[in-house]
């Protein structure tokens, strides 16, 4: 099958060929034919005019034009086009004498008017040369650029899934990271056969709920995601309860914004983890609002300049998924301080997520 459809591609552009070189011939005897009556001998000349042509051209679109020029190595596609062009020369002065003794008996005034000025004759085959060089060089930069797209697209393709992989590796470790927080303060609530426990166990559905049907979306509206921090406060709010004080601010937001899903919880649950208690309160601010397109979180909570705020999965894992998920379009600030830990993340909502 692959033979056929190869051979059948050669046939047709052999074809191709001998119908364009046909019409040169006729193009060459009309063009040499101007004031000469005897249209045999001019087709004749024309006819033997054609083997310089041919090769010329031939050797300028197969040879010098991708193997030099293409290449950029100009100095030997000067120097070889010299050779090429000095070469043809030579066979159309053999054209010229075959003309003047053949056809013509060596009478001067027997050939035609543009046969006898060598420079119409170059200027006919030349313009042949440089035409069908053009168009080839204009073919190989049009495959050249068609190559360089495919390319490109298949790069950019590998990319994608590259990401879109690296994306779900980031989730599968925020999932059980954030349950086991949460299952390990239910389970000590448990132990003390706390009356809280059915009320932590709701809200723990609700987020179970959030992570097993939204978190695997590409983006989800942004009121789902504070919801989902509100019951997680409030998880841990019972577990805390006097020495935590919480001071939760969120400002009307648009119902539009939408934003990854998971991408805020983690610095919510950093500030609680890593919180510090002092003078018997463990203070956790959290502030959401929106700005000309631009959702600004921020978290602050009380903490000592030696503990952990910076590390852990958490963190790690959300900065990984802000630069896939919104390159150049966030700023995030950590700041430590002597006895507060701060975090401002801006969000530009208005420009697309690569998820």
């Amino acid at each position: 099958m692959l033979k056929k459809e190869f051979l059948s591609k050669k046939l047709k552009q052999i074809a191709i060929h001998i119908i364009f070189w046909i019409g040169v011939l006729f193009f060459y005897a009309y063009f040499f034919g101007v004031g000469n009556s005897k249209y045999f001998n001019v087709l004749h000349f024309s006819a033997f005019l054609m083997p310089a042509t041919i090769a010329t051209t031939y050797t300028f679109i197969y040879k010098l034009i991708p193997n030099y020029l293409l290449t950029k190595r100009y100095y030997k596609f000067g120097l070889y086009s010299l050779y090429a062009l000095v070469i043809s020369a030579y066979t159309i002065f053999i054209s010229i004498f075959y003309s003047i003794s053949y056809l013509s008996h060596f009478e001067y005034n027997e050939m035609g008017p543009i046969n006898r000025n060598i420079i119409y004759v170059l200027t006919g085959i030349y313009l042949i040369v440089i035409i069908v060089s053009a168009i080839k060089l204009l073919k190989l930069n049009v495959q050249s650029t068609s190559k360089t797209n495919t390319l490109e697209k298949k790069i950019l393709e590998t990319q994608l899934k590259l990401k879109e992989q690296e994306l779900n590796y980031l989730k599968m470790q925020i999932h059980p990271h954030f349950l086991f927080n949460t299952l390990n303060t239910i389970y000590g609530f448990a132990l003390k056969k706390a009356e809280e426990t059915p009320e932590m166990i709701l809200k723990l559905s609700n987020l179970l709920d959030y992570l097993l049907y939204q978190a695997d979306k590409p983006f989800v509206g942004l009121a789902e995601e504070i919801n989902h921090i509100k019951d997680y406060v409030a998880l841990e709010q019972l577990r805390f309860n006097e020495t935590l004080q919480v001071s939760f601010y969120c400002e009307t937001l648009p119902e539009t914004i939408k934003i990854a899903p998971m991408l805020l919880i983690p610095f919510v649950e950093n500030s609680f983890k890593h919180g510090y208690i002092i003078n018997g309160k463990l203070n956790v601010k959290i502030n959401i609002s929106y700005q000309n397109e631009v959702l600004i979180f921020s978290t602050k909570n009380t903490s000592k300049i030696n503990t952990s705020n910076k590390k852990g999965i958490g963190l790690e894992n959300i900065k990984k998924r802000l630069e896939l998920l919104y390159k150049n379009q966030y700023t995030l600030s950590i700041n430590q301080f002597n006895d507060t830990f701060e975090v401002i993340l801006s969000l530009n909502t208005k420009l697309k997520l690569y998820a």
